[in-house]
């Protein structure tokens, strides 16, 4: 019986946007963490993991920031294929925030930015991290934009999207949104639905949501509502197997209508429901309610 492949989560990305509390959910959870690991040591980590004697765990998490030197961060996604050649199932995560909420973040804490110094300003601190990580955004399997997240919101979606997405399949996450509060960044396809009756302006409506009956309802009555339905749920039962095949571990869809509250919220849950009964792994998330 071939061994079973450990699970490795390499988790990046733009220091005070949630790197460490990622890392601490997944250990309480029972993987093995290491943060800040010299990249250096990344390709002799998973020598030492191929070794029976030495695996610490099933599910091990590493994080890698930008305090490596910045030609061995630029060569990460190469060492990560190579680790790939090993019997290792390897993710890399990458967690970000906008700069206004990064440079809150900063001033709440009273902490120092690691790039920053008595030369360097910390909003020229963000804006060079964020260049030199550019690219393991890009090439990220997940893309986390904790701008809008609380802690507990970030553990929540760690839990779900990582501790509870079992290895080498795909995760599948509707996210509703309003356009009034920006589009999600980590958003691999933008559906509007704006353009469907709107329950705002239905008085008995608009304290609601899209999760309670009488606006399900009210939807539910909308012959577009049920086009525009049918259409997203062919289009996306459609391509899901074309991104599994390509061996994706996450896709997100974000459908965003004017507040977040109403109509993406109804049908974020409706095709979470749809897809739930495939059997897929779906997460749902409602931003803006």
């Amino acid at each position: 019986m071939p061994k079973k492949k450990q699970r490795l989560i390499v988790i990046s990305g733009l220091s005070g946007a949630g790197k460490t509390v990622a890392l601490h959910t997944l250990e309480d959870s029972g993987f093995y963490c290491i943060d800040n690991l010299p990249l250096g040591l990344l390709c002799e980590f998973g020598n030492q993991l191929s070794e029976p004697a030495s695996n610490p765990a099933e599910e091990i998490a590493i994080g890698i920031d930008a305090r490596n030197p910045e030609h061995l961060i630029s060569t990460l996604p190469e060492s990560i294929a190579l680790l790939k050649q090993q019997n290792l199932s390897v993710e890399l995560i990458y967690i970000e925030a906008n700069d206004n909420v990064l440079t809150e973040r900063y001033s709440e804490t009273k902490r120092r930015h690691p790039l920053s110094s008595a030369s360097v300003s910390l909003t020229e601190a963000i804006d060079k991290e964020r260049k030199i990580l550019a690219h393991l955004s890009e090439s990220a399997d997940l893309r986390i934009d904790t701008s809008q997240l609380s802690m507990y919101g970030l553990r929540d979606l760690v839990r779900d999207q990582i501790v509870n997405h079992p290895a080498e399949t795909l995760s599948i996450q509707f996210v509703s949104f309003g356009y009034k509060h920006g589009i999600p960044r980590d958003a691999d396809f933008v559906f509007d639905v704006r353009c469907l009756p709107n329950p705002y302006w239905e008085e008995n409506l608009r304290l609601l949501t899209g999760k309670d009956r009488l606006v399900i309802d009210f939807l539910e009555k909308q012959s577009l509502a049920k086009e525009l339905f049918a259409q997203l749920k062919k289009f996306i039962s459609y391509w899901t197997p074309h991104f599994e095949a390509s061996n994706r571990s996450y896709l997100c869809f974000a459908i965003g209508c004017t507040g977040g509250r109403h109509r993406s919220v109804y049908l974020a849950e409706k095709l979470a429901g749809c897809f739930r009964q495939q059997d897929k792994h779906v997460i749902v998330n409602h931003r803006d309610i």
